[in-house]
């Protein structure tokens, strides 16, 4: 762990906490854990009105990328923040990965199994980009008994990412992150212009200029994501989610285009769309505008609302 993610970490302790869940068949994955039965141990009275929240992050960031959010959210809800297999702190799954759908399984997989020992009830999914599509896969196998849906500019709705970005995802974060610098990086991904935008841009460079990269997971990735043709969706699929869907997305995305969120609602049986004045990363870029719409959704579920 890098010196700029145990910075954050020490901040959102005591209230969530980095625990690592080794898994029967081999491997480890680690969350961060807090609120109304989490190892955070949240005292506010109000724990635990809500569903637990498992948040699920995209292609080479980690749990505590989603810092803004755990804190403000362990108040009233149990909270999961996973690190997806073969990044953060995770290890890769011992599997050979042919195929998009052995690189699905490569990230879902280890996801379903640690929440099967953590989390028998129900749950709400937040998922941003690949973290989404993780998340759309949950709920469509129903292992995990997923009650509600939040995909933040999401893989896995449809086939079309722009070309620019295929070309970056061949080309390797991890490799651009060694080779160029920090500089170069910042002006390649702007992080948002806030004081924890900046904290949370340092933690994505520390992340991608990890020694070694992580080779596994970016095959896995790249199996999802063909330099032509489509990317690895659910599309047709989409209708078999039953549950409540929020789509937040950003209005000047550059990845996934704002129009697989307008489809995907359209397909959705209960689904509404959240634009956001902001690129790939609502998230990170405009927490302020995400937050209060975030928690009004997942209160829904305390209320029946």
């Amino acid at each position: 762990m890098g010196p700029v993610e145990a910075g954050l970490l020490a901040q959102l302790a005591p209230a969530v906490v980095p625990q690592v869940h080794w898994l029967p068949g081999g491997g480890a994955v680690r969350i961060l854990e807090g609120g109304s039965g989490g190892s955070g141990g949240s005292a506010d009275s109000g724990a635990g009105s809500g569903p637990t929240v498992v948040w699920l992050h995209g292609r080479g960031h980690s749990a505590t990328h989603w810092f803004p959010y755990l804190t403000v959210l362990a108040r009233n809800h149990r909270v999961l923040a996973l690190d997806l297999p073969g990044f953060g702190q995770s290890t890769a799954p011992d599997m050979r990965v042919r195929s998009a759908e052995d690189a699905v399984a490569f990230f879902t997989r280890p996801v379903e199994e640690v929440l099967g020992m953590l989390e028998p009830g129900p749950v709400a999914v937040v998922g941003h980009s690949l973290g989404g599509l993780v998340a759309l896969e949950l709920a469509l196998r129903g292992t995990v008994p997923v009650e509600r849906l939040v995909l933040v500019d999401a893989m896995g709705l449809g086939p079309e990412m722009t070309r620019a970005s295929r070309l970056f995802f061949r080309a390797g974060p991890e490799r651009l992150a060694r080779n160029l610098g920090p500089w170069a990086m910042a002006r390649m991904l702007p992080p948002p212009p806030t004081p924890l935008g900046e904290r949370l841009g340092a933690l994505g460079y520390e992340l991608m200029g990890v020694p070694g990269g992580r080779p596994e997971a970016a095959h896995a990735f790249n199996e999802l994501v063909p330099l032509t043709g489509p990317v690895f969706h659910r599309r047709e699929r989409l209708g078999e989610v039953k549950v409540p869907v929020l789509l937040v997305w950003g209005e000047r995305e550059e990845t996934l285009p704002v129009t697989l969120a307008d489809e995907a609602a359209r397909r959705l049986p209960q689904a509404r769309v959240l634009r956001v004045d902001c690129g790939h990363s609502p998230h990170l870029e405009r927490p302020e505008r995400v937050l209060p719409e975030l928690k009004a959704f997942l209160g829904q579920g305390a209320t029946g609302g």
